[in-house]
């Protein structure tokens, strides 16, 4: 887990922290969030092949392949910063989606697959702390390299080599990764993430899940999660100074860590019943993404009339300021509830690849309409945070009609309880909602 960490940290974690400045780093948020959503529209394409790559490189093989695109994003963002390039950004962005959907794959299939079962909570909190890492530090040089620009505009150029660098370490983290064959779990359990079938098969079990009944249930509560990426960076550097937005991706980063680890520990207490372990971190997630949709409401209409630009001594700052801050945590939150959801919902090692690639390709899909439509100026300003208002309103019926059946019954908390649905012994959600 900690090298799947250090890979998540070097690609994805480092992404993170580029968009956590707030457009990239950017003066204006439009170009970036174009380049961002095509590398999304890429992704939903390359996650949904992505189990067929597994059948040929194996999962290691592709968690490797899946860091090599992140690097020359970057490195677009860095030219268009310093020089105003623009056509390295959209490469970038293209280069990224096509091995970012295989790597998103990848490290969820394995950090669902590798732990044991009272471990997987507090491993995906452990491993996500890593992608959080890579916001912080990025957040930290950016600060020290623009803690005396009191003023809107983009960031120093300088952290961008400092990104690169890291993002271009990831193919060679990915060799230290252990195969599946090599991991020994405590409870002697065998994990097997190989991928027998022909890639035509593959692909029509693949399709055939994303179809099934209670994944549709979900995609609307996978939208709302997701969707609110593009909205608060945006948020961010539209209405903040250079190092109020580097002040912001420091501190929500630790928000967020602290958020991940206790929500992953709470899964993984088996002595409390699952049924009211996924009730009660669904419906605390559930109203505290409501009220944070509704402060940005209020927010961003009185912006649209006052356009402020904050800075951190700023009167109102902190109301404003806050409110970035809680919906990265909220965001960290609903990221991990999600593998939750999807352990449960796979009956077998080979379903946690497809319910995997199908998560991580609907998540993608969801990314590439945000970060499109808020590359229009007011959607930019005040649209996208109705929009995501409104996604969270209609997504907690469907997404309950699945959550409710979680330790329904006596043998699924049994099973649950002393191992989760991927050993193929039990099925997280009960027949009416089966396919």
């Amino acid at each position: 887990m900690t090298v799947l960490g250090l890979c998540n940290l070097a690609a994805p974690g480092i992404w993170g922290a580029m968009n956590s400045l707030g457009a990239g780093g950017a003066q204006r948020p439009y170009l970036v969030n174009t380049a961002n959503a095509l590398t999304f529209c890429l992704m939903v394409v390359s996650c949904w092949l992505s189990s067929t790559l597994v059948h040929y490189i194996g999962i290691k093989g592709a968690l490797i392949f899946g860091t090599i695109g992140y690097a020359p994003f970057a490195a677009g963002l860095y030219t268009n910063n310093r020089f105003g390039n623009e056509w390295l950004v959209i490469l970038g962005a293209a280069l990224c989606g096509i091995s970012a959907g295989v790597f998103w794959m990848a490290e969820a299939a394995i950090a669902i697959a590798y732990p044991e079962p009272w471990n997987r909570g507090k491993a995906l909190g452990y491993w996500l702390t890593y992608r959080l890492a890579g916001q912080i530090i990025g957040g930290a040089i950016n600060l020290g390299l623009n803690a005396d620009r009191d003023e809107a505009g983009k960031v120093s150029y300088t952290v961008f080599l400092i990104f690169i660098a890291i993002q271009a370490s990831g193919p060679f983290v990915g060799l230290l990764l252990n195969t599946p064959e090599q991991v020994e779990r405590q409870d002697g359990k065998k994990v097997d993430l190989s991928i027998l079938g022909d890639p035509w098969t593959e692909i029509k079990k693949t399709t055939q899940l994303f179809f099934s009944k209670r994944f549709l249930l979900i995609t609307l509560f996978i939208g709302q999660a997701v969707f609110a990426e593009a909205v608060y960076f945006t948020y961010l550097s539209l209405w903040f100074t250079v190092r109020s937005r580097a002040l912001g991706s420091f501190v929500s980063g630790i928000a967020a860590v602290i958020g991940g680890n206790i929500l992953g520990a709470w899964i993984d207490r088996t002595s409390i019943p699952l049924k009211f372990r996924a009730r009660s971190a669904f419906w605390t997630i559930v109203v505290l993404q409501g009220s944070w949709w509704i402060w940005a409401t209020v927010l961003v209409t009185r912006f649209h009339v006052t356009q402020p630009t904050y800075d951190w001594a700023s009167e109102g700052f902190g109301a404003a300021f806050a409110v970035f801050v809680f919906l990265t945590l909220g965001f960290q939150l609903n990221y991990l509830f999600l593998y939750f959801i999807i352990q449960q919902l796979a009956e077998n090692q080979a379903e946690v690849v497809r319910y995997a690639a199908i998560l991580r390709g609907t998540e993608s899909a969801w990314q590439a309409i945000s970060y499109g439509v808020e590359s229009v100026p007011i959607i930019a300003s005040v649209g996208g945070v109705y929009l995501n208002l409104g996604l969270w309103g209609i997504s907690i019926l469907p997404a309950w009609l699945v959550l409710r059946h979680f330790g329904a019954s006596k043998i699924e908390e049994q099973e649950g309880d002393s191992e989760t649905s991927v050993s193929g012994e039990h099925v997280g959600v009960v027949a009416d909602v089966k396919n």
